[in-house]
């Protein structure tokens, strides 16, 4: 047997300049291979028998929702339930400290995926408020994906989905279970978190300030170009004393001079301006 045709080298340029025009993510050369099975749902409902013939309609500019639509494919959403868990007491404390100075804290997920990491944010805030009667912050969850966004408004997860990083118990307290063998989340958590469409390189941050802001895994694959306008969004977006989350994998360090590690909550990054940026690296 022979598998599809490779994709041509012009292909590859025109699909991962326009996921970094509209987004801002560059797509390595070693992961052109995603490519591939990223977009083969979408060629099957377009009847398209390869890549290249997805381009070309692209190029055509008959069907102008077309580049939504692959962008929409491409974008990573990879995200699991609790993932790097220690780093949730860590976010439990910065909003308690944001509570000790009089406000309700606001939390900003960017880059929220299919909802899980939103979702884990409600469960350990709506457990403190019922064990405690303290006040749940405010969680907004934006992500570019309109695919992943509606998933996770629908708060609907696959068994392998609910079961990575999701204890039983939490499983079992918050979830029910669907004749298909999916799992839903209940709408006493989902109403706990807002969900909106953004796109962290060319949309304005969300209105008002935030005392947490996560943005974890995206810095990962963004370009250097995007990157100090995606620090400066952030930065602007938090209060002096707010605090911005990243991956495991992710520093501020030599990457911009709006943040540096926190002092008080190791594992975090602490803003080094009280006053709005202007886009400094």
């Amino acid at each position: 047997m022979t598998g599809p045709p490779p994709l041509s080298p012009a292909a590859v340029s025109v699909l991962t300049a326009l996921l970094e025009a509209r987004t801002g993510q560059q797509l390595a050369s070693y992961r052109s291979w995603r490519l591939d099975t990223a977009l083969k749902p979408l060629l099957k409902a377009r009847d398209l028998p390869t890549l290249d013939a997805l381009v070309s309609l692209l190029l055509d500019g008959a069907d102008p929702q077309l580049g939504d639509h692959v962008v929409d494919a491409l974008v990573n959403s990879e995200t699991s339930f609790f993932r790097d868990a220690p780093v949730f007491d860590l976010i439990a404390e910065a909003v308690r400290l944001a509570e000790t100075k009089g406000r309700r804290a606001r939390i900003w997920c960017a880059g929220c995926a299919t909802g899980q990491e939103p979702l884990s944010l409600a469960m350990i805030f709506a457990e403190r408020a019922r064990l405690s009667g303290t006040e749940m912050p405010d969680i907004l969850a934006t992500d570019v994906s309109d695919t992943a966004l509606t998933q996770a408004r629908a708060g609907r997860y696959t068994q392998f989905e609910a079961q990575r990083g999701l204890p039983v118990r939490r499983l079992m307290q918050w979830f029910d279970g669907a004749l298909d063998g999916d799992w839903i989340a209940k709408p006493e958590l989902v109403r706990h978190v807002q969900y909106r469409r953004g796109n962290l390189v060319a949309d304005a941050a969300p209105a008002g300030r935030f005392d947490v802001v996560l943005c974890r895994n995206v810095m990962l694959y963004l370009s250097p170009r995007a990157k100090p306008v995606v620090f400066d969004r952030l930065a602007n977006a938090l209060y002096p004393d707010g605090m911005l989350v990243m991956g495991a994998g992710e520093t501020v360090i030599g990457q911009t001079r709006l943040f540096a590690p926190s002092r008080t909550l190791r594992g975090l990054y602490a803003r080094t301006v009280a006053q709005d940026s202007t886009l400094a690296a």
